[in-house]
């Protein structure tokens, strides 16, 4: 079986963990080059001592011949261009999400990926989780019958940098997009209208960027059952991540994953763990998961589970998230403009 020879561009924090993993974990691919403006190639070689070539030119590695696929670890500003270079150059794509903030940009993106033949994947990572993955399959083997309410737990340990919340795409391009996929991915069905309610109850300087930090999404689905959501920037014991799905013969529960599973029953009450503290602790499985689904399925050249289809369907739910708030009233997935 040919190896995959993958560069990937972007080596913050997710671009980390996408390397060590390829690295450690997937002897079928290569990390053969990276690309990252931040870091000068005596940096780079400091670091990661395999042989790699570095550049600080992501168009340079892009174009490398014996590139098979990029994986894009970008801020979202940058993720469009980086798509369509390497749609240009004949390149496999993972990139994390969104595809961009611009909507009709996403469209063409999404077209474009399509009429190639090439393989986009986006990073909605959460698909991947093993508790989510086993709730997935319970469902669709019918072990609760007909779906009617998801409800979906979503909330940050604290607040982010507001540098970043300034070029994020505010809080559902940025933050819920990951739980308007996972609805969908639950629910197997599509969204036809979405009501939204956004506060900033976290910090003013929040709306200051033109954003909020505290939100409640109702999606409706095409036969008229529901998705319930509701997001904080910030949960003070932990990274918050829960979901319940239930349906006409039963309940499906994924809990919080804690420090430790060790329960403490005393005079004064009953003791337990806090959640994790971060998203990279927290879904560490999910992201070494979601790679291997990607280098499988150009391995073997089989589809993929999770598209640019989905990574449009879950911003136009976002888009119209923020619609909904702006506006007060319920926003239907028609109005979007496709």
């Amino acid at each position: 079986m040919k190896k995959i020879n993958i560069a990937i561009i972007g080596i913050g924090r997710i671009g980390k963990i996408h390397l060590r993993n390829i690295i450690s974990h997937f002897p079928q691919a290569n990390i053969v080059a990276a690309a990252d403006t931040n870091y000068t190639a005596e940096d780079f070689k400091k670091i990661y001592k395999e042989t790699i070539f570095f550049s600080t030119d992501p168009a340079e590695v892009i174009s490398m011949p014996n590139v098979d696929a990029i994986v894009i670890c970008t801020p979202t500003s940058s993720h469009a261009q980086l798509i369509e270079k390497a749609l240009e150059s004949g390149k496999h794509i993972f990139c994390e999400k969104p595809i961009d903030l611009s909507l009709e940009r996403t469209i063409l993106l999404v077209k474009k990926a399509k009429a190639s033949g090439l393989k986009l994947m986006l990073g909605f990572n959460r698909r991947f989780d093993p508790d989510f993955m086993q709730a997935h399959k319970n469902i669709r083997a019918g072990k609760i019958g007909d779906i009617q309410v998801v409800k979906i737990t979503s909330r940050d340990p604290g607040l982010p940098p507001i540098d970043y919340i300034k070029n994020s795409g505010g809080l559902f391009m940025d933050m819920a997009i990951h739980d308007f996929d996972m609805a969908r991915y639950m629910m197997g069905k599509e969204v036809k209208e979405v009501y939204a309610n956004g506060l900033v109850l976290v910090d003013k300087k929040v709306a200051e960027a033109g954003d909020i930090d505290t939100a409640l999404t109702t999606l409706v689905f095409e036969d008229g059952t529901y998705a319930v959501i509701d997001n904080s920037r910030k949960a003070v014991y932990g990274y918050d991540q829960r979901i319940e799905v239930f349906g006409s013969n039963g309940m499906i529960q994924v809990k919080n994953n804690l420090h430790n599973s060790n329960v403490l029953f005393d005079a004064d009450g009953i003791h337990q763990a806090l959640p994790l503290d971060f998203f990279m602790d927290r879904y560490a499985s999910s992201y070494l998961n979601e790679m291997q689904h990607f280098i499988d399925a150009l391995s073997n050249d089989i589809p993929l589970s999770v598209t640019g289809d989905d990574g449009l369907k879950a911003t136009v739910i976002a888009v119209a998230a923020k619609k909904s708030v702006e506006e007060k009233r319920p926003v239907q997935i028609s109005e979007i403009n496709l």
